[in-house]
């Protein structure tokens, strides 16, 4: 029997190369279903891990222990398909969709775009909340107004992430304070340096882009929407009350996978109240999503939507792409290129930015931002005790390099769902998270000048709860 041993910096580079070269062959080539294309690449990774001495049992634990970790996004996958069927045939999201054309300027819509959603999230701690509610209701009013989608999901995705990265309430923002053992409070005020920043420069970005548009045909694209939305829906404050319990129940800190789905049946019983919809027709669209027959062709785009049916192919690929994750965590090609970042972390700027290339590496071989936050946090620990700098550093590059880049590859938990419940692929949006782009930048200026860099202080705060 072979025995077990990591795999060298060249093995890794090969067997990326050779998924990367499976993944445009099946999915590009061919034109086959990405998922068929993954399933590839677990025989061929599998292959590889037997090479490296490793049985068949434990790269099948390696697999079942990957997606486990993406369960929690299946389950808000679930639950956000029935929530945007139900929402869209009770006409919840059509009201947002009514309200944000009547009294949004389409010259600040982008800006404003950004902020809801980016308030939405530091209410609320969860960037899929936000995406599934806030969102969505975005790229409606943004389609209304004639803007291109990809710079919409742009917006709101950076939104989306300011608060998941910020808020106490962020289940990545608790983690991380936990495992680089800094106190919350303390790690969230070392984050506002860095965000604060990317807020200001990104909000003015969108702002300067929306004043560029040609807005001439927007408002009569506008009216007709509202005009068709009005003739096929209930327009009142009162319609908006689902939304609106949602975020609340989510901003008490309730589990995000349960809210959605009482949001979910809510939207089932303003169907049947205000839309005179049968039982049968509003239960039918928590699984099958919305339908409404209307001569314009614009709105059944945008409308005829959700379901959970809508969501089954994503879930497939997350299930496949964190089995991947796990297959390749197990025989050690994460932990091999994570400890050749340690030996070559010997200053700040280096080291800095060794924090940050690990997060992104446990996010795109982990598939989840619970992967690299783990291991940015483990990997450079020491380094930063060498060098004296503050754990605060640490965990600030950590959120930069893990939470902030999971919607930015396309395989992870966060790029599959985005780009499934926003309904723009995750390489055309990723050009336009300019608050992403701002924050990875920003960290790796503020380390190799060595800008608030913090020594450490006198009795490390391990506490991960505000006081």
């Amino acid at each position: 029997m072979r025995q077990q041993r990591l795999p060298s910096l060249t093995e890794i580079l090969l067997l990326t190369a050779s998924l990367l070269v499976i993944i445009f062959v099946v999915a590009h080539q061919l034109d086959l279903p990405i998922q068929l294309a993954f399933i590839g690449c677990w025989f061929a990774t599998m292959g590889f891990g037997k090479y490296l001495g490793y049985t068949y049992h434990q790269l099948q634990k390696g697999i079942i222990g990957g997606v486990t970790q993406g369960m929690e996004a299946i389950l808000i996958l679930i639950s956000v398909g029935a929530l945007i069927g139900s929402w869209m045939a009770g006409g919840i999201v059509p009201n947002i969709i009514y309200l944000g054309l009547s009294v949004m300027d389409p010259s600040l819509f982008l800006p404003a775009a950004f902020i809801i959603c980016a308030i939405t999230s530091l209410a609320t701690g969860t960037s899929f909340g936000t995406a599934g509610t806030a969102g969505i209701a975005m790229m409606g009013i943004g389609a209304g107004f004639g803007l291109p989608p990809a710079l919409v999901a742009g917006a709101a995705i950076s939104g989306a992430y300011v608060g998941d990265k910020l808020s106490p309430l962020s289940d990545t923002t608790v983690m991380t304070a936990s495992m680089c053992q800094v106190n919350l409070i303390a790690h969230i005020k070392s984050m506002l340096y860095v965000s604060v920043p990317a807020c200001v420069i990104a909000a003015s970005a969108f702002l300067l882009v929306g004043l560029g548009f040609e807005h001439d045909g927007s408002t009569g694209t506008a009216q007709q929407v509202m005009d068709a939305i009005a003739g096929h829906y209930t327009i009142g404050w009162y319609m908006l009350l689902p939304a609106l319990i949602v975020i609340g129940m989510l901003m008490m800190r309730m589990p995000s996978f349960p809210v959605i789905c009482f949001g979910a049946v809510l939207g089932v019983i303003w169907a049947m109240m205000f839309e005179q919809a049968s039982a049968t027709t509003a239960f039918n669209s928590l699984y099958h999503g919305n339908f409404i027959d209307t001569d314009v062709e614009f709105l059944q785009i945008l409308l005829n939507r959700g379901g959970i049916t809508s969501m089954l192919s994503t879930i497939l690929l997350v299930i496949l792409a964190m089995g991947l994750g796990g297959l390749m965590e197990s025989i050690g090609v994460l932990a091999s290129v994570c400890n050749s970042l340690q030996h070559w972390a010997t200053s700040t700027g280096r080291l800095g930015l060794a924090t940050l290339l690990s997060g992104v590496l446990g996010n795109a071989l982990g598939g989840a931002a619970y992967v690299s936050i783990m291991t940015a946090s483990t990997i450079t620990s020491r380094n930063y005790e060498q060098l004296g700098i503050d754990r605060r550093v640490l965990s600030r590059n950590v959120e930069s390099g893990g939470t902030v880049t999971t919607p930015m590859i396309p395989w992870t938990d966060g790029g599959i769902f985005m780009a499934t419940t926003l309904g723009v692929s995750t390489l055309t949006y990723l050009p336009f998270l300019w608050y992403h782009w701002l924050v990875i930048g920003i960290s790796i200026l503020y380390s190799y000048a060595g800008w608030y860099h913090f020594k450490p202080v006198a009795i490390p705060e391990v506490a991960t709860e505000a006081n």
